[in-house]
């Protein structure tokens, strides 16, 4: 099956570059499309690509039996888990809480910097690939090797900006001793499918810390929010995307960066809009992606977007230990107190991943019958089946077309005004129609209990 013909060309690549690490013939290379994202293209095009390359693609249409979806190679890479749930997959326990030492500088609870200090320092792993800053004209931030707990803080931050895992899968056969990851949940799949297609270097990846995601953003996005702060034509630099209202709570995050005197600008995320539910600057291939909670990770880190947690501008975690490893490492933090963490029932945490289990879960065979009707073939789904209300679909459907006109006119004007006025009339009738869809659930809801 052809790599460009069946993913890349129908807009269902995501980046992660592990195509790139499996062409044993090295004629590809990642590059920025047009549109603000990272894909593979050919070194040359009177070469071949290998045909291995779309195997360890997590959009590939076809993948073989034994990696079919994220269940089969859960049962190949978890196999200790010994809970289950259709919305997470495999686990050993749910907590909710955040890190002592790292809270105030990450982005959210500081679970994930806990983690990556606790596996090198209790040597698990030798390296952890995270993604940090760059001082390259090409990217603002790239996957990079640490080897200390000492540059733990040097990656504490949410980025939502492209970022390539190319280089790790091209470099993993050399590297010397133990590596863990930190990635979202399609970069894990295509390295749990790397694994598994390259079990010589199986044992090299110890660790995958999973970020819960809420889709993979064009680095349209990092543009249009510095035009906001007042900074035109792309001359910005030190993109940081949460900065933190210690006094406020957890949703109430900034947006800062630096014009290119080095003087920072900054506007606060609620004056922009809803960047997250309307699909804004999101990669087509996040709406085919079923996994809200990155099941094939060790363990799992998302935001804790419940009461009382919201409140709190300091930030909380949300987390899933699927490895015993991983739950060793909570439980031990818990016992030395340098984590303030506690059990979180299941039903809890569902709630917590509520708004991504209707997007992605319950109208995924809606979006599914859309792609096809543009002879888009979509990889095996475990949530394709369920059906959804006409209010719905009609929020499904201006969402979709949010996202490619977002794309589509932002590569045009690159004016954050003109695209504000542009796009007003689109997203003031998304927000109408979420409205609508969400007092029809609730009166259906309230049906129900009588």
């Amino acid at each position: 099956m052809d790599l460009f013909k069946n993913v890349i060309e129908k807009d269902l690549c995501i980046g992660c570059g592990a195509c790139v690490g499996q062409d044993r013939l090295g004629n590809l290379k990642m590059e920025w499309n047009d549109f603000g994202f990272l894909v593979p293209k050919r070194e040359s095009l009177s070469k071949r690509v290998d045909n291995s390359a779309i195997k360890v693609c997590p959009f590939n249409p076809s993948p073989e039996n034994e990696v079919r979806t994220e269940n089969e190679l859960a049962d190949l890479f978890l196999t200790g888990a010994p809970n289950f749930h259709p919305k997470i997959g495999k686990y050993y326990d749910t907590y909710v809480g955040y890190s002592n030492e790292f809270r105030l500088t990450s982005s959210s609870g500081g679970l994930a910097s806990y983690i990556v200090k606790e596996l090198l320092m209790k040597g698990i792993v030798d390296a952890v690939y995270v993604v940090k800053e760059t001082i390259s004209e090409k990217y603002h931030y790239e996957y990079t090797p640490i080897f200390s707990p000492n540059e733990v803080l040097s990656s504490s931050e949410t980025k939502y900006y492209p970022v390539t895992l190319s280089n790790f899968f091209k470099e993993l056969s050399t590297i010397n001793g133990k590596v863990a990851v930190v990635g979202v949940a399609c970069f894990v799949k295509a390295i749990r499918l790397f694994q598994h297609y390259n079990p010589e270097i199986k044992d090299k990846v110890a660790f995958l810390i999973g970020i819960i995601c809420g889709g993979v953003k064009s680095s349209f996005f990092a543009e249009y929010l510095s035009a906001k702060t007042g900074i035109e034509n792309n001359n910005y630099t030190n993109p940081q995307f949460r900065i933190k209202d210690l006094s406020s709570t957890a949703s109430d995050y900034s947006y800062r960066c630096k014009d290119l005197k080095g003087t920072h600008h900054s506007i606060k995320m609620s004056a922009v809009g809803d960047m997250w539910g309307t699909g804004i600057f999101k990669n087509n291939a996040c709406d085919f992606c079923d996994d809200v909670t990155t099941e094939l990770a060790d363990i799992s880190l998302g935001d804790a977007w419940l009461k009382p947690y919201v409140k709190d501008g300091r930030g909380t975690n949300v987390i899933v230990t699927r490895s015993q490893i991983a739950d060793e490492l909570i439980k031990s933090g818990i016992a030395s107190k340098e984590l303030s963490v506690e059990q979180l029932t299941l039903a809890a945490f569902l709630s917590s991943q509520q708004g991504s289990f209707n997007h992605r879960h319950n109208a995924l065979g809606y979006r599914i019958k859309k792609a096809e009707n543009y002879d888009r073939t979509i990889p095996p789904k475990r949530h394709d089946k369920e059906k959804i209300s006409f209010d719905f679909k009609y929020v499904q459907d201006k969402r979709m077309k949010i996202r490619m006109n977002s794309l589509l006119l932002w590569k045009k004007t690159k004016s954050a005004e003109f695209f504000d006025n542009e796009m007003s009339k689109d997203l003031t009738n998304l927000k109408r129609l979420t409205k609508i869809y969400h007092h029809c659930r609730a009166f259906k809801n309230k049906l129900l209990k009588l």
